[in-house]
Formats: structure tokens, C-alpha cells, sequence
């Protein structure tokens, strides 16, 4: 196939583009899309035909993106149970289901996401200046920006963060009345992993972060985000229970991180269980803990994130903290 063969098939590919109006149909451009780049690449085509390939790809699925996005695909579940046991008849729909447009529930998400960016995003995805996983990232710290108050600058030995968690289940929380969405705004975790919080870290630095044990798993890469590697924690039973989904809640964790080589300056061992009672107000954490910090690390410079009142030695940074 020579160069004006290639450009012929390829301008043929865009006029069936603008007249596809299936999902099903944009997806089978996409993909020929696709295997062309793939061909013109393994046969060392020019840029411009590899380019007007790739253009036609992510426009067939931009495009494929926006009517999903308009209307869903059902779930289609198949048949299941009535009451007892007896058979149900399967919902019929005439609705197609992703599986019957041919798509898997990642590519469906992927077109959305796709056809949800703005047209600066998606152009410079489309001539290949940015990735996906770029723009993505570019929206995270924009959200985390609008979000929050400036990062203070300065280096820290010690950082003392209790962040916004955002839950996983739809309330936030147990309820709307107690969840943490309630009393303050919630962080995801990309959003938190984006916090420049590893440019305030001296080289050898100690962080010390709370975690609540339904988050336990995903606090991980917010601390390798941040420049750290956990090393023990504390637990603070704060004696008075709350509800769980699983049992009756009365613990949080505080975990030790360091970066670099960053042991306690003082060689008194505290204990690891601290049983002080909770306050009533909704994620307050005890003076205490602050001071067994300044009790192991006696020295460098401190800044404690997400804080709610000024302390005397601390640099406080959070939407509630004004230094």
C-alpha cells in the first residue's frame, strides 16, 4: 500500500466516521483505526498517515463516548431468582447491554472520560502531545488547587497530617448526619496523591499520618506519593464507640513513615496504645498525640496538614488553619 492509497482509505474512514450513529459502528472504526496505525507503524509509514490514524481512532471513540454518555447501556443481568427460589423471568429491555455493543466496562468508561474532556484536553491527547494519563493527572491537582488553601513552601522534618478521607459507600459515612462529608470537604485518593506533600519533606524526614481501618488498604499510595515508607503505628482507643458496618468502633490508627533515615531523637519508648476518650467533635484528634511527637522528634521544623487551629511550633496548613 503506497502513501496516497493509505491517505485515500483513511479519508474514506473519516466521511463513514461522520455518518456512523451506532456505538456499535464507531466502535468498529475505532478499532480499524487502531490495527491501520498499528499496520502503517510496523511498515514504517509516514507521521502524517501514523497521525491521521491516530486522529481517527480517538475521534471515533470520542464521539462513541458521547452517546454512551447520553444514553447508558443497560446492566443486563440475565435470569435470577424470584422469592423461595422460584424462577423470574428475565427483564427485557430494549436497551443494549455493553456486552452486546461489544465493549468491555473499562473501554465504555474510557470513551465517557474521553468525551467528557474539555476540547484543549482532548486535542492534545489526539495529536499525541499529552496522554490520557496526563490530562488526568493535569484534572486531579486542578481539583485538588480549587479545593484546598496554597501548600505552604519550606522544608519539614516532621509532618503531621490528618487528612479528609472521602469514603467508599454513597453516605460518606454511617449517615448523612455523621459522615465525614457532613463537616468538611472529602479528598479521594488520587486527589491526595496529587498534594505536592513530597517537596515539604527535608531528605531525612518522619511522617506521621491517620488512617481510619476501613482505609487501612488504600492509604499506601498516598504515602508513596508523599515520599515515604510506613514503619509502625500507633493506636488510639479513644474508649467511646461508633458504629461500623462490620463491629463497634473504637480505635483509629496513627502511622509512622520516614523518608531517608529519620529515627526519634529521643530514646524513650512510648507506648504504642494511647486510651484517651474521644471529643464529641466529628474527627478531633487528641493534644496528646502532638505532644508525643514533640516528645520523640525534639528538634526541625514541624507543619501539621489539614489542621484546624494554629499551635505554637507548628506551621498549620488547612482550609480551617490560618498562620
Amino acid at each position: 500500500m503506497n502513501h496516497n492509497t493509505a491517505l485515500t482509505l483513511l479519508t474514506r474512514a473519516d466521511v463513514a466516521l461522520m455518518e456512523a450513529n451506532t456505538i456499535v459502528k464507531l466502535n468498529e472504526l475505532k478499532n480499524i483505526a487502531l490495527t491501520a496505525k498499528d499496520w502503517f507503524e510496523r511498515k514504517k509509514a509516514s507521521r502524517e498517515i501514523i497521525a491521521k490514524a491516530t486522529a481517527l481512532a480517538f475521534d471515533a471513540e470520542r464521539k462513541m463516548g458521547e452517546m454512551l454518555a447520553v444514553k447508558p447501556p443497560a446492566r443486563g443481568a440475565g435470569p435470577g431468582r424470584g422469592k423461595q427460589g422460584s424462577p423470574q423471568a428475565p427483564c427485557l429491555s430494549d436497551t443494549p447491554t455493553i456486552g452486546d455493543l461489544g465493549l468491555t466496562k473499562r473501554e465504555s468508561a474510557e470513551a465517557q472520560r474521553l468525551a467528557a474532556m474539555p476540547a484543549a484536553s482532548f486535542e492534545a491527547v489526539r495529536d499525541g502531545s499529552k496522554t490520557r494519563t496526563q490530562v488526568r493527572r493535569e484534572e486531579q491537582r486542578e481539583a485538588v488547587e480549587r479545593k484546598t488553601t496554597p501548600v505552604p513552601t519550606g522544608k519539614f522534618r516532621v509532618i503531621y497530617a490528618d487528612p479528609p478521607w472521602k469514603y467508599g459507600d454513597t453516605r460518606d459515612g454511617l449517615s448523612t448526619a455523621t459522615g465525614a462529608t457532613a463537616h468538611y470537604p472529602t479528598m479521594t485518593i488520587p486527589e491526595l496523591c496529587a498534594l505536592p506533600i513530597e517537596n515539604l519533606a527535608e531528605d531525612n524526614a518522619v511522617l506521621f499520618l491517620w488512617v481510619t481501618s476501613p482505609l487501612l488498604s488504600e492509604c499506601w499510595p498516598v504515602i508513596k506519593a508523599w515520599g515515604f515508607n510506613y514503619k509502625t503505628s500507633f493506636v488510639w482507643d479513644k474508649v467511646r464507640h461508633n458504629l461500623g458496618h462490620y463491629n463497634s468502633v473504637r480505635h483509629e490508627l496513627l502511622l509512622i513513615c520516614t523518608r531517608g533515615s529519620c529515627l526519634p531523637d529521643s530514646s524513650k519508648l512510648i507506648d504504642s496504645v494511647q486510651i484517651i476518650e474521644r471529643s464529641v467533635r466529628h474527627s478531633e484528634k487528641p493534644a496528646e498525640f502532638r505532644r508525643i511527637i514533640e516528645t520523640m522528634y525534639t528538634h526541625g521544623a514541624k507543619i501539621e496538614l489539614f489542621a484546624r487551629e494554629k499551635v505554637d511550633g507548628w506551621t498549620g496548613w488547612g482550609n480551617e488553619c490560618h498562620t
